[in-house]
């Protein structure tokens, strides 16, 4: 953090080259989360580009004391992902990120049926309960996190993660009753 801060200070003192090395940093972490939300490869580079150039002008802006670089930037990544939803753009969550930690499955064909299941369920969750759950379980980001980037409070954080397991778990029962 502390590091991020004087990238942050030399970039506002003119040493625009120094925003590159933010960028080198969270790109990939921004392009996953935006991908997990949206998931076409093409629309998620597009939105990334735009939060780290909405980053750029806005990092005059950015307080240390209210959250860290990431939480802000998350937060960035998250209102333009939802924005680009609202337009009605394309929707699937057919790729999950590749650390995901996935269940074993003893058969190719299982595991496609399951991912392409979750796919549908996740496709059918609130906005808010999609966010919250994919923040938190793809992104693994903490609930104090999450509920800062969301703007609400961490009881609310995880009672959303906590309807939308449940509503997983119901879903995806008949695949195998303990996955999630």
């Amino acid at each position: 953090m502390i590091e991020e801060i004087s990238i942050i200070r030399a970039v506002l003192g003119g040493d625009v080259d120094s925003f590159r090395l933010l960028v080198q940093r969270y790109q990939r972490p921004v392009i996953k989360m935006i991908k997990n939300l949206i998931s076409d490869h093409h629309i998620c580079e597009d939105i990334a580009q735009d939060v780290f150039l909405i980053a750029y002008k806005k990092l005059a802006n950015f307080d240390p004391a209210r959250s860290s670089f990431s939480t802000w930037l998350f937060t960035i990544a998250r209102n333009k992902s939802l924005n680009a939803l609202k337009k009605k753009r394309p929707l699937s969550m057919s790729n999950l990120p590749e650390n995901s930690d996935s269940p074993a499955f003893p058969n190719p064909l299982i595991q496609k049926e399951f991912f392409d299941r979750l796919d549908q369920v996740l496709q059918t969750l609130p906005s808010k309960q999609k966010t919250a759950f994919v923040l938190a379980e793809f992104e693994k980001l903490p609930y104090g996190d999450i509920a800062q980037i969301e703007g609400v409070r961490i009881g609310t954080i995880k009672s959303r993660i906590n309807r939308a397991k449940k509503k997983l778990r119901s879903a995806l029962k008949d695949l195998d009753g303990d996955i999630l």
